[in-house]
């Protein structure tokens, strides 16, 4: 195990900021931090209170992105964890959108 705890490769969770930040919800860690302590993403239903909260696959995030008057509401499964910040195909395969779906 990574001394800073950082590998996912020995286990079946990953801190959810370093997950939004690897499937580029922002452009820094810290910014994907901020979004979960103001309240912008949900863990299955229940508010993500703090950026270490444990994200496994299958795990449903809501995310409320932009301002509350203009802003986005996603709806994201989480497929898999993130060994590294990718390009943007890459993090796409990290979730898939269940935003469209009734």
């Amino acid at each position: 195990m990574a001394a800073s705890g950082e590998g996912t490769e020995d286990r079946d969770w990953q801190r959810l900021d370093k997950w939004l930040w690897c499937a580029r919800v922002a452009k820094t860690r810290a910014a994907c931090a901020r979004l979960v302590e103001a309240g912008g993403i949900r863990l299955n239903r229940q508010p993500a209170e703090k950026p270490h909260a444990r994200l496994r696959p299958g795990d449903v995030l809501t995310l409320a992105l932009g301002s509350p008057e203009r802003g986005t509401i996603r709806v994201w499964r989480v497929l898999g964890l993130a060994a590294r910040r990718g390009p943007p195909t890459e993090a796409r395969g990290l979730y898939e959108d269940l935003s469209g779906q009734a």
